[in-house]
């Protein structure tokens, strides 16, 4: 598979096959990954990979949270999205959210059902696999950077092996219990989780594609 390839065929995946993926495949997923760009060679990141009965466990043990009427811990280690509203941010974010529902059948006063979905991230939207990135609290914004473009990498690898992922933000309102489950050292920052698998094609969630703005919205060119 051509790069282009896996980045035009790249999606947020939501909806997984049970089918396991051997340890092998994702050793060698993040081995090839770490080849990604780092700034003083300081590689700023680290993960952590569950699958089987120890991911099974982690799951059960956040769903229980919420079944209780438990919405997350604070303090957050990080703000997913930024703080103040405003364009064209707030209206992209919006759409998403929309036709995302809206794939699902799920309407706009159906609070249970919009509830249940946002359940699924903490299933991994049924992925065998799970994984959750850090980064030490002393790094920068480069550094971040760098934890971006690793994740990215991770994710364009898993499309060649013929998997897809689901980047999840949202596993940091659970960054206390997934810090003391996995031992995630407290100078390091949870900034994520993401599944890994199967993709199921049946689900219609899965056919949902985001727009991306054109060019001239966000590229300058001179000099040509």
């Amino acid at each position: 598979m051509q790069v282009i390839e896996a980045l035009q065929s790249r999606m947020t995946c939501r909806a997984f096959l049970d089918t396991a993926v051997s340890r092998k495949v994702v050793e060698e997923i993040l081995k090839s990954a770490s080849r990604a760009p780092s700034g003083g060679n300081l590689q700023p990141w680290r993960v952590w990979v569950l699958a089987g009965d120890r991911l099974a466990r982690l799951k059960a043990m956040v769903a229980a949270k919420l079944a209780a009427g438990e919405f997350g811990e604070l303090p957050p280690e990080h703000f997913i999205y930024p703080l103040t509203p405003k364009e064209p941010y707030e209206t992209r974010k919006f759409e998403v959210g929309e036709a995302m529902y809206a794939a699902m059948g799920v309407g706009r006063d159906d609070d249970a059902g919009r509830f249940q979905q946002l359940h699924r991230n903490f299933e991994f939207f049924g992925a065998p696999v799970g994984l959750f990135f850090a980064i030490d609290r002393i790094m920068q914004q480069g550094q971040w950077a760098e934890l971006g473009m690793f994740m990215q990498s991770v994710m364009l690898l898993a499309r060649e092996y013929g998997f897809h992922t689901a980047p999840i933000g949202a596993w940091t309102l659970w960054h206390k219990t997934v810090r003391k489950f996995v031992g995630i050292p407290d100078e390091l920052m949870l900034y994520c989780g993401m599944g890994l698998g199967h993709m199921d094609t049946s689900a219609p969630i899965n056919r949902l594609r985001t727009e991306r703005a054109p060019l001239s919205e966000f590229a300058c060119f001179d000099g040509f």
